[in-house]
């Protein structure tokens, strides 16, 4: 019992140790944007600002147009997320569902393909979709973002689906659906979590992008978020640390909302209930 009761204590300090690590950088933006000049600058900083101030974040929205780049990356990540859902719902089914070489060939190549970095693609991708005229476009923004998720969409679905009893669709098919039918009827409803979970990380990934978006994008007024916030930085690499840490702590924010709304859904089942008696 002792052995076992300090197991689990050395676990949870293990575990506030890892979260306190990760809190701290977002922490000390918070501390940053609400922070004076005159505190940025001095030689004793402390945790929490001794004169809080607002002017951080009036002074970004001045400078720096985020509410239109928001919007641009709003856009993108939430298109982008709903392209790789409805693309990687159904193949990731048949990848789950059909056994064979060619299902575990796939499976591998979207393992595989997860791990090319983002300066081999770039050169090809710009020259497509320069043929395609989508430079300078959010449209070809959000098919590359859209392009980028798929991979691990696939993996991360076909995992959902392979959890889900087989006996649902048999009883489906018995009572005369078809595959599609199951799907939309059956399957659908049961990866719910799985779906909202794989939206999630595609939006992510899509909000937090950055290189995609500084090569593809040259119109101002087409900027997304992360590439806006780099025009704090001076001609000297200067950065303009108050506003620059008020606007990544509003930049922040979408992700950290998404997480708390949909947080019981990800991790509840929804099995339960499922199974025809």
């Amino acid at each position: 019992m002792r052995t076992s009761g300090s197991a689990r204590a050395g676990q949870y300090l293990a575990l506030l140790c890892y979260l306190v690590f990760l809190a701290l950088p977002f922490l000390w933006l918070l501390s940053t944007a609400f922070k004076p000049a005159r505190e940025l600058g001095s030689l004793h900083p402390t945790w929490i600002p001794r004169d809080p101030t607002l002017g951080n974040f009036r002074q970004a929205f001045d400078e720096q147009p985020l509410l239109r780049a928001a919007g641009n990356s709003v856009t993108a990540a939430v298109a982008a997320a709903v392209v790789a859902v409805l693309i990687a719902t159904p193949m990731a089914y048949v990848m789950a569902r059909r056994r064979g070489r060619l299902a575990a060939a796939a499976t591998g190549w979207v393992v595989i393909s997860q791990a090319f970095p983002f300066v081999l693609l770039i050169i090809p991708l710009f020259l497509v979709l320069k043929n395609l005229r989508l430079i300078n476009s959010l449209t070809g923004l959000i098919m590359v973002y859209a392009v980028w998720a798929l991979p691990f969409a696939l993996w991360m679905l076909s995992g959902y689906v392979r959890a889900l009893p087989v006996e649902l669709e048999e009883a489906a098919a018995v009572d005369g659906a078809g595959r599609l039918r199951t799907l939309v009827s059956v399957t659908g409803p049961l990866l719910a979590p799985g779906i909202v979970a794989t939206a999630l990380f595609a939006f992510v990934t899509a909000w937090n992008e950055f290189f995609f978006a500084l090569v593809l994008l040259k119109s101002p007024e087409k900027q997304t978020l992360p590439v806006v916030l780099t025009h704090f930085l001076g001609a000297e690499g200067v950065a303009d640390l108050g506003p620059l840490a008020a606007a990544a702590f509003l930049a922040t924010l979408p992700s950290l909302v998404i997480f708390a709304v949909i947080q019981r859904r990800i991790t509840g089942g929804m099995l339960a209930g499922a199974v025809k008696s």
